[in-house]
């Protein structure tokens, strides 16, 4: 049983469970293209680009273009969260709490879904050949921004860096294109001159006191991106080039248990799995935290 329950007694309690401040579900996985599958593996199929064949005479055999086919593999994982509330505390409480504990899991489940997103980004890839071997494709040093021999924070150069590896990649500017940074990138930018100049930003960031898009960018704010040595790790990427793969969507629970007293159990699982489907569609852009 969570030791926590006794805290919302109705002594000189409110008549409401307040969920305490936390990230709300998952702020990632509208801005990646989202499939449901069933099965243990789910692959992502790639075409590659192919060149035209000119024509040199009349009446000239039809040439053959073989268009390169490759797959992305996204494996499928389960996750869960159980809690138990007994049947006694719920005499005790003005308010069912089963609800918000549902709440409160629905959000842990999003968080995870999150955190499976920003490891595909910037982590290992896997493709596999036509003999379905597969094989770890880790993002490449071109699309990154490094941190530079004076390590600086998130900067106005830095995104303008992220988009030109886009834009020298071809990569469609109609696509959607997404930036994920933390808090301090975030108040780092709203001090920048550049955005605070009516003429670098035409969506009133600093009026609505956030910074919503810049340089073609959505940015999307989420404290979970990966930090080490004083280096965070945000990342730049385009829709369609990042793969969620949901072979069962947040299934919730709420039974009792025989086993515990005849408590309740609130319980939720979901099944998923991300991966990055193309290279060029990913930037990882390393800033300064301290």
């Amino acid at each position: 049983m969570s030791i926590e329950i006794p805290v919302a007694y109705v002594q000189q309690f409110r008549d409401n469970a307040i969920v305490l401040s936390q990230q709300k579900g998952s702020r990632l996985s509208n801005a990646v293209r989202l499939e449901t599958v069933t099965g243990k593996y789910y692959h992502f199929e790639r075409i590659g680009a192919t060149t035209a064949v000119k024509r040199t005479t009349r009446h000239s055999k039809t040439p053959l273009v073989n268009s390169p086919h490759s797959r992305r593999r996204v494996s499928m994982d389960d996750y869960e969260w159980a809690d138990l509330v007994d049947t006694q505390d719920k005499v005790r409480m003005l308010i069912d709490p089963q609800s918000s504990y549902a709440i409160n899991a629905a959000y842990a489940l999003g968080r995870t879904k999150d955190d499976i997103i920003l490891d595909a980004l910037r982590g290992n890839a896997y493709s596999v050949d036509s003999a379905d071997s597969q094989s770890a494709v880790p993002l490449p040093s071109a699309q990154k921004v490094a941190i530079g021999s004076t390590p600086t924070y998130l900067t106005i150069d830095k995104i303008l860096a992220a988009k030109y590896i886009f834009d020298h990649a071809d990569v469609d500017p109609d696509e959607e294109r997404y930036l994920a940074l933390s808090a301090q990138e975030v108040q780092t930018l709203l001090n920048t001159t550049e955005v605070k100049s009516a003429d670098y930003n035409t969506v009133k960031a600093l009026a609505a006191g956030q910074i919503n898009t810049f340089a073609g960018f959505n940015f999307i704010r989420t404290e979970r991106l990966y930090s080490a040595s004083s280096v965070r790790y945000c990342l730049a990427w385009v829709k369609s080039g990042v793969g969620l793969a949901v072979g069962q969507e947040v299934q919730t629970r709420i039974d009792e248990r025989v086993d515990m007293s005849y408590a309740m159990q609130v319980y939720l699982c979901m099944t998923c799995g991300a991966t990055r489907i193309e290279d060029e569609k990913v930037v990882e852009i390393a800033v300064k935290t301290a």
